[in-house]
């Protein structure tokens, strides 16, 4: 089995709703599986930590995460047309993996969610791409040939699978952003599949 890395961060669920069905369409290829993990929280003060181990959801990403994957699937929710703190935080102290190539040649994509329909989502999905760009990887996005693209009213681009949220921070996706974010996880298992 090859693992694909799914590494969000997520506040209110949606995001991680994402994420889970992007690992859901990396599983559905055979050979494939998902790998979940997040990132710790940053905090404005200075002595507040994180635990050692998240109180839910997905474990915190290691190194190791990032050397055996065969592919990897970004997702963070939008903060002023910008990726989260805590993603930018961790992407910041990857320079060991950088100089060693430890992700060049590997496949990957990314994803969001926003709390309204022009929240930044494009513009999030584009701020993650620059650190995968610098560690040499394949960044690939969501073709117009899925027609749910073309036909949603809510999240979804070519950039990558998104999903509004409302103000209320509502993560229950809806079916053209299930779908999508579905889609891109067979497509990028399928790419990673086909490189190695």
């Amino acid at each position: 089995m090859q693992d694909i890395l799914v590494l969000y961060y997520s506040h209110r669920g949606s995001v991680r709703a994402l994420a889970e069905r992007i690992a859901a369409g990396i599983e559905s290829v055979p050979g494939m599986q998902a790998r979940l993990r997040t990132v710790p929280r940053v905090s404005t003060v200075c002595e507040a930590t994180e635990p050692d181990v998240p109180y839910s959801g997905a474990p915190y990403v290691e190194p190791a995460d990032l050397e055996e994957c065969a592919g990897l699937a970004l997702g963070s929710l939008v903060r002023f047309g910008n990726m989260a703190a805590p993603m930018k935080y961790f992407w910041d102290g990857t320079i060991a993996g950088w100089l060693n190539g430890t992700l060049a040649g590997k496949p990957a994509c990314v994803f969001t969610s926003s709390g309204s329909q022009h929240g930044g989502n494009e513009s999030t999905l584009l701020s993650m791409m620059l650190p995968l760009l610098h560690h040499g990887m394949l960044i690939m996005g969501l073709p117009f040939t899925e027609p749910k693209l073309s036909s949603t009213s809510a999240g979804g681009t070519p950039y990558g699978p998104s999903h509004v949220a409302s103000a209320t921070g509502n993560p229950v996706l809806n079916e053209a952003e299930s779908h999508l974010a579905f889609v891109q996880g067979q497509r990028i298992s399928n790419l990673a599949k086909k490189l190695s």
